[in-house]
């Protein structure tokens, strides 16, 4: 997703009237402009999913306090439908058969043969997929093929 396409859906959900919506864009765009005032630079498409990622983590803490408080189902059904949104926003994950080639094809380019040798690797998985990746999955994969 990049800056621009942000500021879009910002302007379609204050056409649509969508609070809920507009709150939790509103807040990305909070931070990301935080980045181009206090960093005195532009924003970059890594930055955008980079705080989808950190926005997602804080209102998945505050909807997991929620349902642990007992609050109000409208509010937790609020969050979960924040949580969701930002999810839909970010870049497909890297997962199964896509993994594991990945994981192979990495693993060869490396001559990685012992498990020492896990933290180049994941390091280089996590370069390629730009972070798109669920790591433990990964991790797994990884462990299996190194002796």
């Amino acid at each position: 997703m990049t800056y621009d396409e942000l500021k879009e859906m910002i302007k379609d959900a204050m056409r649509a009237r969508d609070k809920d919506r507009l709150s939790i864009l509103r807040q990305v765009h909070g931070e990301l402009k935080d980045i181009e005032v206090n960093e005195r630079r532009e924003v970059t498409d890594e930055d955008v999913t980079a705080m989808i990622k950190r926005v997602i983590k804080q209102t998945s803490e505050t909807l997991e306090g929620s349902i642990k408080a007992g609050n109000n189902q409208e509010r937790t059904d609020m969050l979960d439908g924040q949580v969701k949104l930002l999810e839909s926003l970010l870049p497909e994950q890297v997962t199964g058969e896509a993994l594991v080639a990945l994981v192979e094809k990495t693993i060869a380019d490396l001559g990685a043969e012992t498990k020492r040798d896990m933290g180049k690797v994941m390091g280089a998985l996590t370069a390629a997929t730009g972070g798109n990746l669920d790591k433990a999955e990964a991790a797994k994969e990884v462990g299996k093929r190194l002796a």
